[in-house]
């Protein structure tokens, strides 16, 4: 993994919205079913909308009926960084970018085989580079 420094928070502000701020920065979380790759079912490659890290694959993605994007793997594990949430009196595992530390959201014991695992993650966290379409 390449060394990277984090951006200010000044220079974050001017390149994300303010949902992305909140939720990367602040580990906020978007509403469920409102986020742009809830439904998204096009192939590519998913990345940190806040250092471009490559992090989750369309092929590891489904619909998990939460309204936030789920993943039953991450592209590689060193990729991402879990951390133990005790905020609003629950314990979760919380999902960062491991690059950059940007709060992506959360990891369950709920998912698919064969893990048994679902990233529910936040669309304002991520950025989808789609596959070209075969013609």
């Amino acid at each position: 993994m390449t060394d990277h420094t984090k951006p200010s928070s000044e220079d974050l502000r001017e390149r994300l919205t303010p949902l992305q701020y909140e939720v990367t920065q602040e580990a906020g979380t978007e509403r469920a079913f409102s986020g742009e790759y809830w439904n998204t079912k096009d192939d590519g490659t998913y990345h940190c909308v806040v250092c471009d890290e490559p992090l989750f694959r369309s092929d590891t993605k489904y619909d998990s009926g939460t309204g936030w994007p789920s993943f039953w793997d991450a592209l590689d594990p060193a990729k991402v960084e879990l951390v133990e949430d005790r905020a609003h009196f629950m314990v979760r595992t919380e999902v960062r970018c491991a690059r950059c530390h940007a709060h992506l959201g959360h990891l369950f014991d709920d998912g698919p085989r064969p893990t048994g695992e679902r990233y529910c993650m936040n669309s304002a966290s991520l950025r989808l580079e789609r596959e070209p379409k075969e013609a």
